[in-house]
């Protein structure tokens, strides 16, 4: 691989962290890995827990992309509307090697038009909202399609960034990283997947996510409208 190897996090108010954090800790590691954090106005931006980022890059700055990262969080809805991030997502895609996202954020490379015809994982509760893109959802929890890695919510994000290390650096460096990270989960509940938590959890945390329903699908169809317009 080049000794360059620039990966790109687009990032956004309202962005999940760990949908970042977790692939930046492994993504770092790589030979010749220069991880950049850039948003649309190079400001700093704020998660909904409050955490503070700050000294990011202006995408349209930005020239270089091996690897484009797009995490995914409650502020995907208002990123689908900002047509400047998605057209610096269409800019980035077009000359890097891999592109990539975590949960949400595959919504927002959906409606950036670089999805379709793709199988794509997203976070189980909106997995379908990908098919307004034309994208095939997939419940896997890392789906590999080409030069497209996209993971499931949130936690998946540590798992994409060691796949997609072993795709770029190779399996033995990937399985070194993980062991330097003592990546060797062993949650105590047995309930992070729709299909495994008891009945009661997941009605309590559909129940939540509800309120969120119509303001995302709205935003889904709007950005698959713009999608469509653009041919």
């Amino acid at each position: 691989m080049s000794q360059d190897f620039p990966v790109v996090f687009a990032l956004y108010p309202g962005v999940t962290q760990l949908d970042f954090t977790g692939p930046y800790e492994v993504l770092w590691r790589l030979p010749g890995a220069r991880c950049v954090l850039a948003s649309t106005t190079g400001q700093g931006i704020a998660t909904p827990q409050g955490l503070r980022l700050e000294g990011l890059q202006r995408l349209s700055e930005v020239r270089e992309c091996a690897l484009l990262c797009v995490p995914g969080g409650y502020g995907c809805v208002q990123a689908m509307e900002d047509q400047e991030f998605l057209g610096e997502l269409r800019r980035l895609a077009a000359g890097a090697r891999y592109l990539s996202s975590v949960c949400t954020g595959s919504l927002l490379l959906g409606a950036a038009g670089l999805l379709r015809g793709r199988r794509a994982a997203c976070h189980w509760a909106w997995r379908d909202g990908l098919r307004a893109f034309g994208a095939i959802p997939d419940e896997a929890r890392v789906v590999r399609d080409g030069p497209v890695f996209t993971g499931g919510g949130v936690t998946a994000g540590i798992d994409l960034a060691l796949s997609v290390m072993a795709e770029v650096a190779g399996e033995a460096h990937a399985q070194q990283v993980q062991l330097a990270i003592e990546y060797a989960p062993q949650p105590p509940f047995d309930s992070g997947r729709p299909e495994r938590a008891p009945a009661q959890v997941l009605a309590a945390v559909e129940a939540r996510m509800q309120g969120l329903r119509a303001e995302r699908d709205q935003a889904i169809a709007r950005a698959a409208r713009r999608l469509q317009a653009r041919g």
